[in-house]
C-alpha cells in the first residue's frame, strides 16, 4: 500500500504540473503545446490500464520512473524546450529508453520462461542477448519514426549538429577509394555567412540518429548485465527487481 500511494503522489504531482502547463500554453495560444500535454496525461494512464487488464504488476521503481521519463519527454524536452536549451538532454533520455526497454524485453521473456505452459527453459544469457535485442530494435524504430516525421511533416525531430569538416572520398580527384579531408573555412548560404552565423556546416540528422543508438547501446548494455546476473542468482537480485515486471497469480474462484 506505501509503494502505491508513492506511485500516485508521484503520478498526482506531475499530473498537476501538466495541467498547469496546458493553461499557460492556452494562454499562449500554443495549441501543439497543448496537445502534448494532453498526450502526457493520455500516456499516465498506460501504465495503470496494462495493470488492469492484464496479469503483469509494474514495480514501483519502474512505473515512477516511467511517470518523469514521460514528463521529462514532453513536458520538458518538447513544450519546454529542453532538448535545445539543456546539453544531453535528449541523450540522457536516450539512454533511460535504452535501460528501460532492456528490462521490460527482460520481462517479456523472462515470464515466458517461468510458466510451466512451456517445455524449454532459456539460459541467462540467452535472455540478456534477447532484452538487448528487444531494446536496440525499440531505438531503431523510434529513429524510423523521427525520420519520417522530419522527411514528411518537415519537423526536425533528429536534431542538427555543426560540422567543420568533412572527409569524404568524394574529394579524390581519380575516383578512387582515398578518403580527403577539408576543413570548413567559408560557407555561403543565400547569401548568409554560415560560418560567422552558426560555426560551420548544419549535419541534418545522421550524426544526433547515430549517437541517440550509441546511448541506447549502452543504456541496453548495463540493464542486459544486471538482468544476467538477477537469473543466474535465481531471481535474488534486489535492484534489478526493481525494474522487471512480474505476472501476478490469479486468484481461483472458489
Amino acid at each position: 500500500m506505501r509503494n502505491k500511494k508513492r506511485r500516485w503522489t508521484i503520478r498526482g504531482i506531475l499530473s498537476f504540473l501538466v495541467l498547469c502547463t496546458l493553461i499557460r500554453q492556452w494562454f499562449m495560444g500554443n495549441y501543439e503545446g497543448m496537445f502534448m500535454c494532453v498526450l502526457t496525461l493520455v500516456l499516465f494512464g498506460v501504465p495503470t490500464f496494462i495493470e488492469q487488464r492484464t496479469d503483469i504488476d509494474l514495480p514501483p521503481v519502474l512505473e515512477g520512473i516511467i511517470y518523469c521519463f514521460i514528463f521529462a519527454a514532453e513536458i520538458l524536452g518538447e513544450v519546454n524546450s529542453f532538448y535545445t536549451r539543456i546539453p544531453y538532454w535528449d541523450t540522457m533520455l536516450h539512454t533511460m529508453n535504452g535501460f528501460l526497454m532492456a528490462a521490460i524485453g527482460f520481462a517479456l521473456v523472462d515470464i515466458f520462461n517461468r510458466s510451466k505452459h512451456f517445455s524449454f527453459k532459456l539460459s541467462p544469457l540467452f535472455l540478456a542477448l534477447v532484452a538487448f535485442c528487444f531494446s536496440m530494435t525499440v531505438g531503431v524504430l523510434w529513429e524510423f519514426f523521427e525520420f519520417f516525421m522530419d522527411t514528411h511533416f518537415s519537423m526536425d525531430m533528429q536534431k542538427d549538429w555543426i560540422v567543420n569538416s568533412i572527409h569524404s572520398v568524394m574529394f579524390d580527384p581519380e575516383g578512387m577509394n582515398r578518403v580527403g579531408h577539408m576543413q570548413i573555412e567559408s560557407l555561403m548560404v543565400n547569401g548568409e555567412d554560415w560560418i560567422a552565423q552558426y560555426g560551420g556546416y548544419i549535419d541534418i540528422g545522421l550524426i544526433d540518429t547515430m549517437k541517440d543508438l550509441l546511448v541506447n547501446f549502452i543504456g541496453a548494455v548495463v540493464f542486459s548485465v544486471i538482468g544476467f546476473f538477477y537469473v543466474k542468482g535465481r531471481g535474488k537480485g534486489k535492484f534489478a527487481s526493481q525494474f522487471i515486471p512480474k505476472v501476478l497469480k490469479r486468484h481461483k474462484k472458489q
